[in-house]
């Protein structure tokens, strides 16, 4: 009998009132905001209501370099939360809502998997609440204000070809990633070059992440800058007269969505930012709601603890106060394969063969990547814990390998199954991550605020990527030089560079030394509060595929979505 699609699993779930759910988390009913029966949105005043209570535990979820399939954060974050609760512990999870891109592109949904899943799962994948359309309408607010500001004569002294503001748009369309606007007679605008990157990619995305309130939110959006003048001055959406209405369009897209997960247990889905350029993690406002809702709070981290969980620690923490108390690093057989340089893994395509036979030494050969990934969660001075995402394909010798390395940084380890089992197959990690959260927490910054950016950028290279020096282009020197000038100088700087390598170079597998961080340009998000150097071609709009999932999504003869995966 083959095993149920992840949408079957969703649709034979017995969901519990949400009521009862909020219950659980001690979340006031009056602050529920319900939409159906699936989704809440919880009000801002839950943050003052429930700040009297227990303090949760703070856990990040995050893991080893993933391949281009992913190793299975969401899911194991999911788990975990439903495996607390088999041992009489409550747990909050905390994750991002998907893109519609990757939904109806290659990768598909991103509620969990299997039985660990957030549901509602169509409603999660698919519009929940209209936050994203909100962000999209904001950033577009923006953008349509500062066109009409350059036709009714630019009295803020723009160049034009320095603006750094484009459009959004939430759909995988490579047709729309460069273009001129303004085109047509007179009245239809100034013509420039523009173009649109995806909504998970705005700059309002991460600031609606890292916003702390309403009025933090309204500050942030005010010192977003759209471009500059021919003096390097930036120019900002305050400048425009167009934050406070776009904090208006985002002010209900504030509040965390409440939904929950297979067995019932609560879980909060807020905001959605790109994980290669910006924070790749759920919203502040999220954590600050749910770290007092019970005994645990569980997060995830973008990407591999190089990125995700480097930019937890130095971008999220340093701007929500929050202190994490333990990490999980989720770790696949078939991940430190790949990351033996053996094999080569394509996305959409099915896994190599030799990458599912036995061979517990191309696994050690590829654990210097979970051995750097380790060292990167222990230098923040938080207690990491292994979790083995377990398939049934896997060989006990590969497994034991896992354990072996974990041994090496004396850290815990256990294999999980709550892909197949639910929380009943996450009950070991639970355990093993309470335990680490009563170790003292010795949690510690990379950098500190007053140093240059360039000296941030080393402290991340030369500590978590490994590199041997950074060099930097003549372009990134003279946008450093403004940004230092503009007064960015003291905020953290987010590396975009891509996900499938510690190193910039995505074909270097492991943990590689002895390489160069190039940085070719540097862009700064004053907005969402950090500045970010630009390591390798980054695709801020991805492209539909030649058989995107778009392809098998429908609805059938009663109605139902059928292949949303």
């Amino acid at each position: 009998m083959s095993f149920p699609s992840d949408l079957e699993i969703a649709r034979n779930a017995h969901l519990r009132p949400l009521s009862e759910v909020a219950a659980q988390a001690a979340i006031p009913i009056d602050l529920l905001e319900l939409y159906g029966s699936g989704v809440a949105k919880i009000g801002l005043d839950a943050i003052e209501a429930l700040v009297n209570r227990p303090r949760a535990r703070y856990v990040v979820v995050t893991a080893i370099t993933p391949t281009t399939l992913g190793e299975g954060k969401t899911t194991t974050t999911v788990g975990l939360g439903q495996g607390f609760a088999h041992i009489n512990k409550r747990a909050t999870i905390v994750i991002r809502q998907p893109s519609l891109g990757p939904t109806f592109g290659i990768k598909g949904g991103a509620a969990g998997g299997g039985y660990s899943q957030v549901v509602p799962m169509e409603l999660f994948n698919l519009h929940l609440t209209g936050d994203t359309h909100a962000v999209t309408a904001a950033h577009n607010m923006c953008s349509a204000m500062l066109d009409a500001h350059i036709f009714h004569g630019n009295e803020l002294g723009l160049d034009l070809h320095n603006i750094t503001w484009r459009r959004a748009l939430d759909i995988n369309d490579r047709a729309l990633r460069n273009m001129v606007v303004g085109l047509g007679g007179r009245l239809d605008g100034v013509p420039r070059e523009s173009g649109f990157d995806i909504t998970a990619a705005s700059e309002v995305m991460a600031t609606l992440a890292l916003a702390t309130s309403l009025q933090d939110l309204r500050v942030r959006l005010g010192r977003i800058v759209v471009g500059y003048t021919k003096q390097n001055t930036p120019v900002t959406a305050e400048d425009l007269q167009v934050a406070g209405a776009m904090a208006v369009l985002l002010k209900d897209a504030l509040k965390p969505n409440l939904m929950q997960t297979l067995e019932g247990s609560p879980a909060l889905v807020h905001c959605g930012p790109f994980g290669n350029i910006a924070t790749g993690h759920s919203s502040i406002v999220a954590d600050k709601i749910a770290i007092s809702t019970g005994d645990y709070l569980i997060t995830e981290a973008g990407f591999g603890a190089d990125m995700g969980a480097e930019r937890f620690f130095n971008i999220k923490c340093r701007y929500s106060g929050l202190v994490p108390d333990a990490a999980v690093m989720v770790a696949t057989v078939r991940g430190l394969k790949a990351h033996s340089g053996n094999h080569h893994i394509v996305a959409g395509h099915p896994l190599p063969e030799a990458l599912l036979a036995e061979n517990p030494d191309e696994v050690h050969a590829g654990g210097d990547n979970l051995r750097k990934q380790l060292a990167n969660i222990q230098v923040h001075g938080v207690t990491p814990v292994v979790a083995i995402n377990a398939f049934p394909e896997d060989h006990d010798a590969d497994l034991a390998a896992i354990a072996e390395i974990a041994d090496e940084y004396g850290v815990r380890c256990v294999r999980t199954t709550h892909f197949t089992d639910g929380g009943s197959g996450a009950v070991q990690l639970a355990e093993a991550v309470a335990e680490a959260c009563e170790e003292p927490s010795t949690f510690k910054l990379l950098y500190r605020d007053d140093l240059s950016l360039k000296d941030k950028i080393a402290a991340v290279a030369d500590t978590i990527y490994g590199a041997e020096k950074v060099e930097y282009s003549t372009k990134a020197n003279r946008q450093l030089n403004i940004y230092e000038a503009a007064g960015f100088g003291h905020l953290p700087v987010c590396i975009a560079k891509t996900h499938l390598s510690i190193s910039s170079d995505p074909s270097l597998k492991g943990a590689p030394t002895g390489w160069t961080l190039s940085v070719r340009e540097v862009r700064a998000s004053a907005g969402a509060g950090f500045v970010y150097p630009i390591c390798g071609d980054m695709r801020t709009m991805p492209g539909l595929g030649r058989q995107p999932a778009a392809m098998n999504i429908d609805l059938d003869e009663d109605g139902q979505i059928v292949g949303l995966s």
